[in-house]
């Protein structure tokens, strides 16, 4: 194989339609460095890869180039300051989730919880929220669920990286779950099965994404199942799509939920909804907005 420099292998990635950060972060990975090296490429740029550090390179670009998520080529994604396991049995976590979690540690902060209040994460995949919520709080009570036992497996394998005991549960959304709840959060599918955007997403897990033709249909179960697992004037957090915040907050409003509303993501859209339960004595319908 004819000798290929740093610099002539990130040329030949950007030629391939790689973002240049991709870039660097492929062969940085490839290198075995940690993806905070970039400098050291720039500063090394002349120097020789060899044949299976520039095989490895070339392979792991072309899978780039086909759209396969960064955090799989890696095999790790950061999240709220914290490096988790991903590869395809999980959804890559996104940053507008920590809208999600910013939201919670908010309500758990402002509320007047007692020592063992207890989070429920529904549909938790590689642990994420679950994860970084019990990092901020080490004293919360968090247990975490998920249908699949394979995403399980991944959040198990962060939750003993980080020394983050939380519990696991493999179920259908409330299906296995017992007892009562201070805050419930969940990100559950919410794309709908006819969304032109599926296709760029092929390389992530189907059933992680889809919910129904109109992307509601897990956030309806989660809405009118979630009273039942929540202590009187607990919260239930739910993130949606970029367009469905006025039908989730109607779903909210009409199972009885108060104070409800909507939190921006980076991108100043409404990626968050949700709302207090009164509990059966005090619900009351609320108008939403």
């Amino acid at each position: 194989m004819t000798a290929v420099t740093c610099a002539q292998a990130l040329s030949a990635a950007r030629a391939m339609g790689l973002e240049r950060l991709d870039a660097q972060l492929l062969l940085l990975h490839a290198l075995g460095k940690p993806d905070t090296d970039r400098a050291w490429l720039l500063a090394h740029d002349t120097d020789v890869l060899t044949d299976e550090v520039a095989q490895l390179f070339e392979r792991l670009s072309q899978r780039r180039a086909q759209g396969e998520p960064l955090a799989y080529l890696v095999g790790s994604k950061e999240f709220f300051g914290l490096r988790l396991q991903v590869d395809s049995r999980v959804l890559v976590p996104r940053p507008d989730t920590e809208t999600l979690v910013e939201w919670a540690l908010e309500q758990l902060a402002g509320a007047n919880f007692p020592a063992s209040t207890r989070v429920l994460d529904l549909g938790t995949g590689s642990g994420a929220i679950a994860l970084a919520l019990k990092k901020t709080l080490p004293a919360l009570d968090v247990t975490a669920v998920d249908a699949s036992s394979d995403a399980l497996a991944v959040a198990a394998a962060n939750a003993m990286t980080h020394q983050l005991p939380v519990s696991f549960i493999q179920g259908d959304w409330f299906e296995n779950v017992s007892g009562h709840f201070h805050l419930i959060v969940s990100n559950p599918p919410y794309v709908g099965s006819v969304d032109e955007h599926l296709a760029a997403l092929h390389h992530e897990p189907l059933q992680a994404l889809t919910a129904g033709e109109d992307g509601l249909n897990d956030l309806r179960q989660i809405i009118a199942q979630a009273p039942g697992h929540l202590h009187p004037q607990g919260w239930l957090l739910l993130e949606h799509g970029y367009d469905q915040a006025f039908a989730v907050c109607e779903l909210l409003v009409q199972r009885g939920f108060t104070e409800v509303q909507s939190r921006n993501d980076l991108a100043g859209i409404a990626r968050c909804s949700g709302g207090r339960w009164p509990g059966p004595a005090g619900s009351r319908r609320q108008t939403a907005g």
